[in-house]
């Protein structure tokens, strides 16, 4: 018994001094959906290398409350010791983050608290919302056995703490009054001097930096590319559904959605939902477009379902998310349309006539000196002319006028096969018709 004793005494002592790990992290700036990836990736490292402890080193004003709740969430649920080092602030998001650590190390002069939670305008949310957010400050302290009414006041101005702050302040903490009523555990300069607090300073230091896929998840993220690759894959599909074959549109339009609904899934915005009901979107329009003649049902079906999963890949499936976030999503994919609109009308009106739009096509590639000789038709004679649809134009299509057949295309109405039509315009090429009405 005593061998056994005097092993296992000597196995943590010498754990104590080799091999001993620590991961450092990082949460600083802004508190958003991009940051909760990051910090699931150095607990989880952490928890499969056998680490002693976890450090965040934390400085911020705050951010996204549900960012903020999956950080915390991963927090609770991390199997390794966790340390908050808030350097300088943790306010609002931050100081929930904080408290969700089994530690919390602040420097002198640091600050804690102003939890309250508001929109994207800076205005105060609805009591729901303040409900919600005094809860979760709530249980997370009770968890790591600290005071809940400070934690509750933090968020509530009518939360009234005696010797502290009455019914018309909220609580902002520093680092002294956080040691005085329970919060914060101490109070140290330095990461070494929080190291040896815990007996890690032989510990190998892991700093574990944001990777490239972590950068660019957040940038993303961001409302305005966000648009941008909305806008990028609505004109891609528009451009590839008006010219034969799959070309660059179509490929770039591809890309720019999977991205969009890629980055929006990792961050807990989008689920498989909102992606079938974009691609069942997808579907049915071009049903529409190529199988069923005129525009119907499945048109604005499929108009609906892809303007709904762009929509709902918008918005976080969370409890706080009230009218500002929805106006704000609305706002941001409205935006996104009137650009995506304006920019295919000037597509449509000016690549034709340009020498881009020359260099993508192919104009001629033969001439004289080849011995040969390759001369655009002219159809200006055909101007104002009648006969019959060969072919369903799509708009495009085949008609019959005298006994010759001729490619043409309507203004984007479909005409069934048979129909009497006429040549309105001729634009090289190009020609016009329209249907013949009695």
């Amino acid at each position: 018994m005593k061998t056994k004793i005097f092993l296992a005494c000597l196995l943590i002592s010498f754990s104590s001094v080799f091999g001993q790990k620590v991961y450092l992290g990082s949460i600083e700036g802004d508190i958003d959906l991009g940051l909760a990836p990051y910090v699931k990736r150095v607990i989880t490292e952490a928890e499969n290398n056998f680490a002693d402890a976890v450090i965040f080193k934390i400085n911020t004003f705050g951010g996204r409350v549900d960012a903020a709740t999956q950080i915390k969430d991963a927090i609770l649920n991390s199997k390794v010791k966790t340390i908050a080092y808030i350097d300088k602030r943790a306010i609002s998001a931050g100081a929930l983050i904080s408290l969700s650590c089994e530690k919390i190390i602040m420097v002198p002069g640091a600050s804690i608290g102003a939890t309250t939670v508001v929109d994207q305008s800076g205005l105060k949310q609805s009591e729901k919302a303040q409900s919600y957010m005094r809860s979760e400050m709530r249980a997370t302290a009770e968890k790591n056995n600290r005071r809940t009414d400070i934690a509750e006041g933090m968020v509530d101005e009518r939360v009234v703490v005696e010797g502290l702050v009455d019914s018309t302040q909220l609580i902002t903490l520093t680092s002294q009054e956080a040691i005085k009523y329970g919060i914060a555990d101490t109070i140290l300069t330095s990461l070494n001097e929080v190291l040896a607090a815990y007996n890690l300073e032989n510990a190998e230091i892991i700093d574990v930096d944001v990777d490239w896929a972590e950068k660019v998840v957040r940038f993303i993220s961001n409302p305005i590319i966000s648009g941008l690759l909305i806008m990028i894959g609505l004109v891609g599909m528009f451009t590839e559904v008006k010219t034969p074959g799959w070309g660059l549109p179509g490929t770039m339009a591809v890309i720019a959605l999977a991205l969009f609904f890629g980055a929006n899934y990792i961050l807990e915005l989008a689920s498989a939902i909102e992606i079938i009901l974009f691609v069942a979107g997808v579907i049915l329009l071009l049903v529409e477009i190529f199988i069923i003649p005129g525009f119907g049902v499945f048109g604005i079906l499929g108009i609906l379902f892809m303007i709904s999963g762009l929509f709902l890949g918008l918005i976080a499936d969370f409890p706080l998310i009230d009218w500002s976030d929805i106006s704000f999503a609305i706002i941001q994919l409205a935006s996104t349309f009137v650009a995506t609109g304006i920019l295919i009308f000037i597509m449509s009106r000016l690549l034709p006539k340009s020498n881009i739009w020359n260099n993508l096509i192919l104009v001629k590639n033969l001439d004289a000196q080849s011995g040969y000789t390759m001369s655009r038709p002219s159809f200006i004679h055909l101007l104002n002319s009648s006969g019959k649809s060969y072919t369903d134009l799509r708009p495009a299509g085949t008609v019959v006028i005298g006994d010759e057949r001729y490619d043409v295309v309507t203004a984007g109405e479909f005409i069934p096969r048979g129909t009497p039509v006429k040549i309105i315009r001729v634009e090289g090429s190009k020609v016009v018709v329209e249907e013949i009405k009695e």
